[in-house]
């Protein structure tokens, strides 16, 4: 939805004609005579997302046309579109020139029990060690406030750049075309993908040299036979380090010891001391603690890696920066000793499915047949419209929206942890779609994350991504909620950790 003035005028005749009809409207019964002098769009805009949360709005229904609506109500039109426009903001709505003002996204619905519930559920994720369905059970847990980290703005997924560019890709799609393909991925997203990175990420490849697959956590289940094929039983990670990869390594037959984060990325020295002959990284953006490996550590990474080792680079959150300069992927600098893995699960939608994998080459045969045998290679269409969005620009523009909405929302969720969790640090916050924040009262963050999730706020605490001892915290994503959403679950945790302190 485009930019809408917020000049006020006159709509029709009849907002002054004493003969019309009493101001207001059969849509949701609203009367104007309900709004605050000089808050007539505010009073709007929270009776419209109102009734968006409580299902009287459901995703699909259409609102009013601007012009229509502001007659009913005998406001001006900039009080309309004005209202709209913050609803657009907050991604619960979207123009679509034609087909009107659509509503597209709703916060998940929640009953009082949700909010006032004093003990965990009895299948809690935050009572023991997580188990491989944790991710699963929180994902289900109801909540009015959704703080997980990797959640991107689903809402802002481009749904009429998408449906444009499969047009025309069904348009000129020949019959031979929907055929089982490469299961190296289609050619033609292959290729898109090499300028993609050598635009973005500065890596130069032939499209040869790239793997399409189901995203990272699938490129690590291709990787655990190889790895072990050629005698790597282990794969040191970082710590604090994502929970999610040491479970896909673990579950393919690798141990993952681990090595510590410090404000200049992993330590090299304890890596070298747990003998591993791998680790997997994040070094453009450390998760969770944000933190990019520095110019020093990546020559001492390299030095390791010229001596025997194998790195695998996980490209994390490498295309969402605010306040840095971009960082150069490893792979931009060694090509033999090191697995790149990326995909479009943050900055489209996880349900795509889509990323890559940039072997060395003397491990490309083996994961080109892993890759065949798991599946037969990705679902052709879809890489083909991708493809479409990559070489059009598309995902560029799609790119650039992203980053201010983001930005409003991560200072929302700063300014809200100032206010609400006083003496709390602040982690990461240059680049990322989280932030990860420290807290200085003994409270165990497991506390802390079942204690708001019974008020209504999903997060995860940060010993979930531990093997080593460290200071309790929470990571909090910020991507998919409006700012006010997000002022409400830092709210609502610091009124948790002050019940339990």
């Amino acid at each position: 939805m485009g930019a809408v003035s917020e000049q006020e005028r006159p709509t029709t005749d009849a907002a002054t004609d004493a003969t019309a009809p009493a101001p207001g409207s059969d849509f949701l019964s609203l009367h104007p005579g309900e709004a605050p002098a000089g808050g007539k769009a505010d009073w709007l805009a929270q009776r419209l997302r109102q009734a968006i949360t409580d299902r009287r709005l459901t995703v699909g229904s259409r609102l009013p046309a601007t012009r229509v609506l502001a007659a009913e109500l005998r406001v001006s039109r900039g009080v309309i579109t004005e209202a709209y426009r913050r609803l657009a903001e907050d991604g619960h709505v979207e123009g679509r020139r034609r087909g009107g003002t659509v509503v597209v996204a709703a916060p998940p619905a929640h009953g009082p029990k949700a909010r006032h519930t004093a003990e965990p559920a009895p299948h809690s994720p935050f009572t023991g060690e997580p188990g491989a369905d944790v991710f699963d059970v929180l994902r289900a847990a109801d909540a009015r406030v959704d703080l997980t980290p990797g959640r991107p703005d689903l809402s802002a997924f481009p749904r009429t750049a998408w449906l444009r560019a499969e047009r025309a890709v069904l348009a000129e799609l020949s019959a031979p075309d929907l055929g089982y393909g490469d299961p190296r991925g289609a050619p033609r997203l292959r290729r898109a993908v090499a300028a993609w990175l050598a635009r973005s990420r500065g890596i130069r490849v032939d499209p040869d040299g790239i793997l399409i697959v189901a995203g990272t956590a699938q490129a690590l289940t291709l990787l655990n036979p190889v790895l072990l094929t050629d005698g790597i039983t282990g794969v040191a990670v970082e710590d604090p380090g994502s929970l999610g990869t040491r479970q896909h390594l673990r579950n393919g037959g690798l141990d993952t010891p681990p090595v510590p984060v410090d404000p200049h990325g992993l330590r090299i020295d304890a890596l070298r001391a747990t003998g591993a002959r791998a680790v997997l990284l994040t070094p453009a953006h450390q998760f969770p603690t944000g933190v990019v490996t520095s110019g020093e550590r990546r020559r001492e990474l390299l030095r390791w890696a010229a001596d025997g080792g194998l790195i695998l680079e996980d490209d994390y959150d490498a295309e969402h920066r605010y306040d840095r300069p971009p960082v150069p992927a490893l792979r931009s600098l060694v090509t033999d000793r090191l697995h790149y893995m990326g995909s479009v699960s943050k900055l489209l939608a996880p349900a795509l499915r889509i990323g890559w994998l940039l072997p060395p080459a003397r491990h490309l045969k083996a994961l080109t047949d892993a890759k065949r045998f798991t599946d037969l290679g990705n679902a052709v269409l879809p890489q083909l419209v991708l493809a479409q969005l990559m070489e059009s620009g598309q995902l560029e523009r799609h790119l650039r929206l992203l980053r201010a909405r983001h930005i409003r929302r991560r200072d929302a969720m700063i300014d809200a942890v100032r206010e609400h969790l006083p003496g709390a640090v602040v982690h990461g916050a240059a680049a990322g779609l989280h932030l990860t924040v420290t807290y200085t009262p003994d409270v165990p963050d497991t506390d802390l994350a079942a204690a708001a999730l019974t008020r209504g706020v999903k997060c995860h605490p940060l010993s979930w991504h531990r093997q080593l001892p460290g200071p309790p915290g929470l990571v909090l994503g910020y991507a998919a909620d409006p700012p006010g959403a997000i002022t409400e679950g830092v709210r609502t945790l610091g009124r948790a950790l002050r019940d339990l302190s």
